[in-house]
């Protein structure tokens, strides 16, 4: 299966104009992070789930809390996003094969352990340098499919993303060419700043 959240083949959308490179956006985000809530609410829409969920936060790290209609309570970022993607009948961004589904696990582990973990930049580029190395021979985190990984490492890696220099997002070209992805992918970005990129640049090494 192509993987795509409406059904369409796996490539950037037509913007109107050059997707990769938007008008500047008036003022930089502060580099901090988006509350779980706000972030299970973007996802909700990009799956197409109508509002309704209510979430609640636990403990000092503000752990996210979804109270479901017939059972116990959910707890947890990725067990939560994982639930949603089952509401919404798109199990595919899960994995459609069993090699893939733990490749979704571990960048869903990663996203919680190491992106939500860390926040001093030398921490933040050793990050970026080691996925940059990973992302060298793929378009998506799994390879060739987008899936739920891809838009929890998209939204934990956006307030680090849209603070980096030309000169920084050009050292980590392959990340930069995955984030211009995956932030065009239709209703994933909805009110998040977009992140200018030189696409010459960006395309210019891509395989």
């Amino acid at each position: 299966m192509a993987g795509d959240i409406g059904g369409s083949e796996p490539s950037l959308p037509a913007n109107a104009g050059d997707p990769c490179c938007p008008a500047p956006a008036p003022a930089r985000s502060s580099c901090r992070k988006m509350a779980a809530a706000a972030e299970l609410r973007l996802l909700e829409k990009s799956l197409g789930l109508s509002k309704g969920n209510k979430y609640s936060a636990q403990g000092e790290r503000q752990i996210p809390v979804l109270q479901t209609n017939n059972g116990p309570s959910l707890t947890g970022l990725t067990t939560i996003a994982a639930h949603l993607v089952k509401q919404a009948n798109k199990g595919y961004l899960l994995g459609s094969t069993a090699e893939e589904k733990a490749v979704v696990q571990q960048w869903l582990e990663y996203r919680v352990t190491r992106v939500d973990g860390h926040s001093s930049k030398d921490d933040v580029h050793t990050l970026l340098k080691d996925l940059n190395s990973y992302l060298e021979d793929k378009v998506y985190l799994t390879g060739y499919n987008f899936t739920l990984a891809d838009i929890l490492l998209y939204y934990g890696l956006h307030r680090f993303v849209v603070d980096l220099t030309v000169q920084e997002k050009e050292k980590y070209l392959n990340v930069s060419r995955w984030f211009c992805h995956i932030q065009h992918y239709p209703g994933i970005r909805q009110h998040l700043t977009s992140v200018v990129f030189i696409k010459n640049r960006l395309y210019a090494n891509s395989h």
